[in-house]
């Protein structure tokens, strides 16, 4: 088995061995993965903080050591940039960015050097909501993780792992991460609200602010009303999202 680590800005993960694939989620800076097949133009990869498969372009691949990779897992949700976007200056002295949630802490291993802010270790679930309002206004990208591009999984994923928790890639799966409340009252700031699709799986989330408020993305990240029958766009006068359940993560 080989390892590797992200060490470029954002790196796509395809669902395909194409680039013409769709994209199926982004590698952050740091992010660890473990390699489950090669070929001569490309990788299918197993990502280590959600568990998610897919193929990565061999040009894009950085190997590291079983050692150095066990070593980075102890901390792979800690030391998150905190800055919106910060550098890191590589051994050759090129200054590099680095989005908001990278993993910072594997920046040595590659012999890099971050300068910017971390969110500390004992960030609490009250700031929960004021990483979210970071990503407000990113466009929505199906499958992006980044201020650049995101979607609605992903914006829960990267405010969790800013606080040292990890989720899974889509809705479905985070849902069934948490303890279901069975009523909108018993919700608080930085709980996750999450939405049936017309199929009626579970297809959209977002992070319950104060006062029936929630911040997620649709079209962009941006801030809406909260009922017990969903989210209402108040541009569009009606319901975007059905309520299907409230989860507490934190």
């Amino acid at each position: 088995m080989q390892y590797g680590i992200c060490s470029l800005s954002i790196v796509p993960v395809y669902e395909a061995a194409d680039s013409n694939a769709g994209l199926l989620t982004q590698l952050l800076y740091g992010e660890l993965f473990k390699v489950l097949e090669s070929r001569k133009y490309w990788s299918r990869i197993r990502i280590q903080l959600d568990g998610t498969e897919g193929w990565l372009q061999n040009t894009q691949l950085h190997l590291i050591t079983e050692n150095q990779y066990g070593e980075l897992e102890k901390t792979s949700t800690q030391g998150c940039a905190a800055d919106l976007l910060s550098h890191i200056i590589t051994r050759e002295g090129i200054m590099q960015p680095v989005p908001v949630g990278s993993s910072v802490l594997g920046a040595a291993t590659l012999s890099h050097q971050h300068e910017g802010a971390v969110f500390p270790e004992d960030a609490g679930r009250e700031s929960l909501v004021d990483t979210a309002l970071m990503y407000l206004g990113s466009p929505e990208l199906k499958g992006g993780r980044s201020p650049f591009g995101i979607d609605a999984p992903g914006v829960s994923q990267m405010v969790y792992k800013a606080h040292g928790i990890p989720l899974k890639r889509n809705a479905e799966e985070q849902a069934r991460q948490g303890t279901p409340l069975s009523f909108i009252e018993e919700s608080e700031p930085g709980d996750l609200a999450f939405f049936d699709g017309p199929d009626g799986v579970i297809n959209h989330v977002g992070i319950i602010m104060k006062d029936n408020y929630i911040i997620h993305c649709h079209g962009k990240v941006r801030i809406d009303r909260l009922d017990h029958t969903g989210i209402f766009n108040g541009e569009l006068r009606n319901y975007t999202h059905p309520l299907r359940v409230i989860v507490k993560i934190l």
